[in-house]
């Protein structure tokens, strides 16, 4: 129809089956996979291993990673706060945790030298990182003044 104005679309990641979907913008909060039917963003944070990684930072929405390990102090007391932070920050962002001890090709790969790391990817790059952990609020605020 001329003149209907044209949603914005991108590509997500499913968090379950990690195939990317295209998705109008306005669908985002309650829009379902179109393979295995998995709500794209369920507000908790996505393991993701070497495969699955590559697959959400080929999409268009930005990526928050957490590069942890389970026998880490600092990021055993912040996996709260970053429980808490997917369901603030999605769906305008993909929330994730890549376990270094079990994906240590990925903590090769992005330089990790300690834990935990919170590293935020758009477009397929690195665009900032921040090492040691946060409570929810610095959290949140670190992600927003990076956009």
């Amino acid at each position: 129809m001329i003149g209907t104005p044209v949603q914005p679309v991108q590509t997500v990641a499913c968090p379950q089956c990690h195939t990317l979907n295209r998705v109008a913008d306005a669908d985002r909060p309650n829009a379902h996979c179109g393979k295995c039917a998995t709500l794209l963003f369920g507000g908790q944070p996505v393991e993701l291993d070497e495969a699955s990684f590559d697959r959400h930072l080929r999409a268009d929405t930005p990526l928050l990673v957490d590069f942890w390990a389970p026998w880490c102090g600092p990021c055993r007391m912040m996996a709260p706060a970053y429980a808490r932070a997917a369901a603030v920050l999605e769906p305008q962002m993909r929330v994730a945790k890549v376990d270094t001890d079990a994906q240590q090709a990925l903590a090769v790969r992005y330089n990790i030298r300690s834990i935990p790391t919170l590293a935020l990817f758009k477009g397929g790059r690195e665009v900032a990182r921040h090492s040691g952990a946060m409570d929810l609020a610095r959290l949140t605020a670190w992600v927003r003044a990076q956009f």
